[in-house]
């Protein structure tokens, strides 16, 4: 334990040096910088990896190089960043743009000739030095809203070239383009007993503890009395002067009379631990609720890089005829800070709330490999799927598997197998599914020996699922035999109702075109630019199919005069 402190330590002074330069990048776009999301805040199974920087509510806003570089890579996806564009820079950094509409000039360029050349929308580029430089400034792209984006604006990150560590922008200067003056706000301080002899102020289970502002601007909670191990957690968001979006916030620091105990800084971390962040909240809450509350604690460790703490891992045990004062304070990058005290004693309550009751018929240890099976069904949790020890409710009824539910998170795959003997035709078409409401959502799913396998990391109800309907292909308005001069895309809306879309393909005259995918609108848009359609007749071809292979094609004939 003291070598893996020493070694927190020294880590602890490494990151202190560390030196990001502040004046090397300009911002990528010419308006002022407002956010509606920060580096760090917390997103559903990850972190968010970068600003969530503000277009004006709108499309098509010159976005720029923030320095010195080369395009080194470009991803166009229908989900995630959308249309991005990755640029190394010599010093060491790489500057990433998401959800943009489009690129411009040469990239564009590239891009267009690479999605004719692999007849596909969906690709990934990586480019060499000398392929495609840009200089600081140089306009390369239209801010969008493609991929997952919920909105127009522009996903905007740093990375560590070497090592594909994504760095928090501030570092970069980025802290003089806004004004912050407003403290983070706890909205809700909560206390955790932490195993199952504990009982903190008459529960067995978590319970809201209230403040009082104190004259000095701190909090004072009510008096914590508890007799085994306790947590706390908290419920918070950051204002900055501009954007009024509630952000994350930057730094959190819980001390146990006087020394620090557990906290973390959103400052760097890489993305195999973005998943960590079911870890550090209060997953089955958030599930049930919609609300994240950080814990401040760990029960057990895991390995989120961001994290500091002492041997305690932030667990805190009251002892008799001692107390203990601690004191948690949340800070934002500009140094505002809220700081709460929190009297914490020893004292043997009686049970008033007991521990949350759980259906549960099973035990998983999450350090060992789990079995269970019934029916011809089974799950199968490989060792280190889960965080935590759970009581698990598994069972199998009227051919429906039921792996608990999803308010326990898993950090890896696991693996559900069940014996078809329900649908003797048709076994191609046939998927694990997970009922999510009064539908089901499609897994990757693989058939030997008319036995199904699917890994997937949701807990839930499962069951097998026959899809022999096609995709649906439709037009907002024929345009069969009409002119079409005067009109810039050509657009065609696609659909399935069960496993989903696998493929699109269009083709004008028997030679494949380039459609782009919007999941948001699930239309599927040609631009006329493109320069494909044919002087007089055009024949339209569109070729659909899901995920288990159902096909649908849609054809009709439109005139366009090539000279318009």
């Amino acid at each position: 334990m003291k070598l893996s402190f020493f070694l927190f330590l020294f880590s602890a002074v490494l990151f202190a040096q560390a030196e990001y330069p502040k004046d090397y990048f300009r911002p990528p776009l010419d308006i002022p910088l407002k956010l509606s999301g920060n580096f760090g805040e917390l997103r559903p199974n990850h972190f968010h990896a970068g600003f969530d920087m503000k277009t004006l509510q709108k499309e098509g806003l010159n976005v720029y190089a923030v320095a010195d570089g080369y395009v080194s890579r470009i991803k166009i996806s229908t989900f995630g960043n959308g249309k991005t564009i990755y640029i190394d820079h010599p010093n060491g950094f790489t500057s990433v743009y998401g959800h943009l509409q489009r690129a411009t000039d040469s990239i564009e360029g590239f891009i267009k000739y690479t999605h004719y050349k692999e007849k596909s929308f969906e690709i990934e580029m990586y480019f060499m030095p000398n392929q495609l430089p840009v200089k600081k400034g140089q306009l390369i792209a239209l801010s969008g809203n493609t991929g997952a984006s919920e909105g127009p604006h522009l996903h905007f990150e740093f990375r560590d070239t070497k090592s594909e560590k994504i760095i928090n922008p501030m570092f970069f200067g980025f802290d003089v383009l806004m004004q912050d003056t407003k403290k983070p706000i706890v909205s809700n301080l909560y206390v955790y007993p932490l195993d199952s002899k504990t009982t903190v102020n008459h529960a067995q289970r978590r319970i809201p503890v209230n403040l009082s502002l104190q004259k000095d601007g701190t909090y004072l909670a009510d008096k914590v009395s508890a007799n085994g191990k306790i947590g706390f957690g908290i419920a918070t968001f950051d204002y900055d002067d501009v954007s009024f979006n509630k952000n994350g916030v930057f730094n959190v620091d819980l001390s146990n009379n006087g020394k620090s105990i557990f906290g973390y800084q959103f400052n760097t971390y890489a993305f195999d631990e973005m998943r960590y962040v079911n870890a550090l909240i209060d997953y089955s809450f958030y599930k049930k609720t919609g609300q994240r509350i950080q814990k401040l604690f760990m029960n057990p460790p895991y390995n989120l890089s961001i994290i500091k703490s002492d041997e305690s891992k932030g667990v805190i045990m009251p002892s008799p005829n001692l107390s203990n004062v601690c004191s948690l304070v949340v800070s934002d990058y500009y140094g505002n800070k809220t700081t709460i005290s929190i009297p914490v004693e020893y004292d043997s309550l009686s049970t008033v709330i007991e521990k949350e009751p759980a259906a549960a018929n099973y035990v998983v240890k999450a350090s060992k490999d789990c079995f269970f099976e019934k029916d011809k069904c089974s799950v199968f949790f490989p060792a280190g799927t889960f965080y935590n020890d759970f009581d698990l409710n598994f069972d199998v009824k009227n051919n429906v598997l039921t792996a608990h539910d999803d308010t326990v998170p898993a950090h890896t795959n696991f693996t559900i197998t069940m014996e078809n003997s329900s649908y003797v035709n048709n076994k191609d078409k046939v998927f694990i599914g997970r009922i999510s409401g009064n539908g089901v959502s499609y897994n990757t799913t693989r058939e030997k020996n008319n036995v199904y396998e699917t890994r997937v990391k949701t807990l839930g109800q499962y069951k097998l699922v026959l899809d022999t309907v096609a995709p649906v292909i439709s037009i907002s308005k024929s345009i069969e035999g009409k002119r079409l001069d005067d009109q810039k895309v050509l657009q065609v809306r696609i659909s399935d109702g069960l496993s989903g879309i696998q493929s699109y393909n269009g083709y004008l005259n028997g030679k494949w075109i380039l459609m782009e995918y919007d999941n948001k609108t699930n239309l599927l848009t040609h631009y006329f630019s493109d320069g494909i359609a044919a002087e007089g007749d055009n024949e339209l071809k569109v070729v659909v199919v899901d995920n288990v292979g159902n096909s649908a094609t849609f054809e009709t004939h439109f005139l366009r005069n090539k000279k318009q």
